[in-house]
């Protein structure tokens, strides 16, 4: 077999290993990244490029540091779970950043921040003034956590006194063309319940793109033709709804 040949069959074994060895180690492992998941992600990454172009070299050498470069973590983190130190030492722990309304500058030293850098990190949270801030964490993952002064909070029906009733989040009924019989149920809605939305606007479902419906009945729809008429947001009455379930 020719080098490309060999390249080619080597690249895509380490492609497949990567991508089982990834779905084993979890979702954690393409998030947030603590120093030592910062570690591994390199070094994995590099195994299984080096396994892929590298023709002179063993083949089953780099499989074997591939794997025990995926036991380390998959250990560590199951290690991690039954013990607070080892979940410090393998993570990291927060640094308050502000406490009180008050920058720590001992903190900030200490992660080597600047003031520039703190004020960056709070403006994408969209706090634009230090003042407003009760308390701030540098988490472990590097993102920091904020927590504004109560006379700053955004006003919320709880914060009146109001209890909205709870409502059922929105959900795609039709996607490509092809009904989604789980959007429906979950909304307690039925195939019946669409297609007389969809007969009244003189539609089927091979003309969609996309349908989203709320639990109050209304639907947004997005055909693959953008000059047929759709209903935006129409919505019908309860009692039509529950009849038609």
């Amino acid at each position: 077999m020719s080098d490309w040949g060999t390249i080619a069959v080597r690249g895509l074994g380490a492609l497949i290993m990567l991508f089982a060895l990834t779905r084993i180690l979890g979702k954690k492992q393409i998030s947030q990244l603590t120093f030592f998941e910062y570690i591994t992600g390199i070094v994995i990454g590099d195994l299984a490029g080096f396994m892929s172009t590298d023709v002179e070299a063993n083949y089953l050498h780099g499989v074997i540091a591939l794997l025990i470069w995926f036991s380390i973590p998959l250990l560590a983190e199951k290690l991690a779970l039954k013990s607070q130190f080892l979940r410090e030492f393998l993570e990291g722990k927060g640094t308050v950043f502000i406490q009180g309304g008050k920058v720590l500058e001992g903190n900030l030293r200490k992660e080597r921040y600047t003031s520039d850098e703190l004020l960056e990190q709070l403006r994408t949270k969209s706090v634009f003034n230090p003042a407003d801030v009760e308390f701030a964490i540098l988490e472990a993952s590097g993102d920091l956590s904020v927590m504004l002064k109560e006379e700053q909070k955004p006003l919320t029906p709880s914060t009146i006194g109001l209890h909205p009733q709870r409502i059922k989040p929105p959900q795609a009924v039709v996607r490509d063309g092809n009904v989604i019989e789980e959007g429906l149920a979950a909304l307690g809605f039925n195939r019946a319940w669409l297609d007389k939305q969809l007969k009244e606007s003189g539609l089927a479902p091979d003309d969609i793109f996309l349908a989203v419906a709320d639990a109050d009945g209304g639907m947004y729809v997005d055909c693959y033709k953008d000059g047929i008429s759709t209903p935006k947001n129409r919505r019908i009455g309860k009692r039509n709804k529950s009849a038609s379930r």
